[in-house]
């Protein structure tokens, strides 16, 4: 469960550290932001890593989690447009990388969760 944890954690600072970076654009204080958030979350996903999650799956899940909430969030704070098509493309990527973390599980002749 702490592992689950741990990735949840980096998946939200690379989203803080990449608004930030947008919003970084027109007010500079916000790069220290966009340091903190990068840096937490590869320390997090390092942590995920030494605890024995597979690469592929913990990277998959959160470079797709990240990207869909990086883009839901930025169409709240910033007015940016998320269309039908973009969104369809958001559900497809976070089906793709389940579908990966089944695979790997299957292979392993388990589920995936290592607590």
């Amino acid at each position: 469960m702490i592992t689950w944890l741990f990735l949840g954690a980096a998946i939200v600072s690379e989203v803080a550290g990449s608004l930030a970076l947008k919003a970084a654009l027109d007010h500079p204080g916000w790069y220290g932001l966009v340091v903190v958030g990068y840096l937490a979350a590869f320390v997090l996903l390092d942590r995920v890593l030494r605890r024995g999650f597979p690469l592929g799956v913990a990277y998959g899940i959160w470079g797709a989690l990240g990207v869909a909430a990086t883009a839901v969030m930025s169409s709240v704070l910033f007015g940016e447009t998320v269309t039908v098509v973009m969104a369809a493309g958001m559900v497809l990527v976070i089906g793709g990388v389940l579908c990966i973390e089944l695979g790997s599980g299957l292979r392993a002749g388990k589920s995936v969760d290592p607590s």
